[in-house]
């Protein structure tokens, strides 16, 4: 069984989930693959890993830099797993490209691997801003592809400090 809590924070409800002990889903109000790691039967719980989270989260917001101590256990394959782990090491108020964690995984794996198959794997993070996908941008420096809405990942950017004139946004006709 999975269990449900809701935080609500300066860029609306957050639905967190978890097995009892770790953090399995972060998801922001009808983002895109909203809940799509959870479980058919979900009970809405007070637990140590969600008030753990809260407290993470109520740092984050405050423009704190939070330690990432959190216990998380996204499900996804094992690509995907491999996709979130480089995320993960992504340096708070940074940016990389989808292109460069495509580099890393082809120098780890020996295989070659495109920057879509990696956009895919961040596109479908069930853990947002914990597993940082707000950080990754397009080649050109641009705020393509975000599950959660690009102005919640440019709000995300600005906490963490990102410079304004690296927050490059798509022109209207070449988001598809």
């Amino acid at each position: 069984m999975q269990f449900i809590h809701t935080y609500h924070s300066p860029v609306g409800s957050l639905t967190l989930s978890s097995d009892g002990t770790s953090l399995t889903g972060l998801w922001f109000e009808g983002q895109k693959y909203f809940g799509s790691t959870l479980e058919q039967d979900t009970q809405e719980k007070s637990l140590p890993i969600f008030q753990q989270v809260s407290h993470w989260l109520d740092c984050y917001f405050a423009g704190k830099h939070p330690e990432p101590n959190i216990p998380l256990a996204p499900v996804g394959s094992p690509f995907r797993q491999a996709v979130w782990e480089l995320l993960l090491q992504i340096p708070y108020g940074r940016l990389t490209t989808y292109g460069a964690i495509a580099k890393q995984l082809q120098l780890q794996t020996g295989r070659s691997v495109s920057a879509q198959a990696v956009g895919g794997a961040v596109a479908h993070n069930p853990i947002s801003i914990l597993i940082p996908c707000h950080r990754v941008v397009g080649t050109s420096g641009s705020l393509t592809g975000y599950a959660g809405g690009l102005e919640k990942k440019i709000h995300l950017l600005r906490l963490e400090g990102v410079p304004s004139d690296l927050l490059r946004i798509p022109k209207a006709d070449s988001i598809r």
